[in-house]
């Protein structure tokens, strides 16, 4: 492995840590109604777990409700007991063909809640990201005890890898402030 392997490696899985970042903050419940927060959601579709997304159209009717439309109407009771079952403390009703989900709006106490959470996912990611850098520096001190490469590189290519992380912690800090805006906005 040669120090740009090294370098490559670290960014890739930083960039991961990140993707993952996205993903669980799209999760966290705002005021307003995405469907995003229905995505991780599993539906036994014939006996097997299936995304709610594989067995159903997901729209959002206005803003504070969102529409299931699945596609085949005897999983209609499936899909609703699927999203009360669910860890988001939404309560849907039939209404014809179409499942809707209103989002309730949340209080000042419950906003400060969510804003916790996000800062904790945050933190999390952060952890991640410098666990990566440590891996990496090791993976560095591992290759100029092995002569493989200089210390010279390996100072260079660790001032690289700590200039990668800081850029990826200022990521994570935006994603969390501009997160914290949308819940804390009423």
């Amino acid at each position: 492995m040669s120090l740009a392997d090294v370098k490559k490696n670290a960014q890739e899985r930083m960039t991961k840590s990140i993707e993952t970042l996205r993903s669980d903050l799209a999760k966290v419940r705002t005021g307003r109604a995405h469907t995003g927060i229905l995505d991780h959601i599993m539906v036994d579709y014939y006996g097997s777990p299936t995304p709610l997304t594989g067995v159903a159209n997901l729209t959002l009717i206005d803003a504070r409700t969102i529409g299931v439309q699945p596609y085949e109407k005897k999983m209609l009771s499936t899909i609703e007991k699927a999203i009360r079952d669910s860890d988001l403390g939404l309560n849907p009703s039939t209404f014809g063909e179409l499942v809707r989900v209103p989002t309730p709006a949340l209080t000042e106490e419950r906003r400060k809640e969510m804003v916790k959470l996000v800062k904790s996912e945050a933190e999390d990611a952060k952890i991640a990201v410098r666990n990566i850098r440590r891996d990496a520096n090791e993976q560095l001190k591992k290759m100029v005890k092995d002569k493989t490469a200089s210390e010279d590189d390996e100072r260079r290519s660790s001032d690289e890898i700590q200039k990668l992380t800081d850029k990826f912690v200022a990521d994570i800090d935006k994603m969390v402030a501009e997160k914290e805006k949308e819940v804390l906005t009423v």
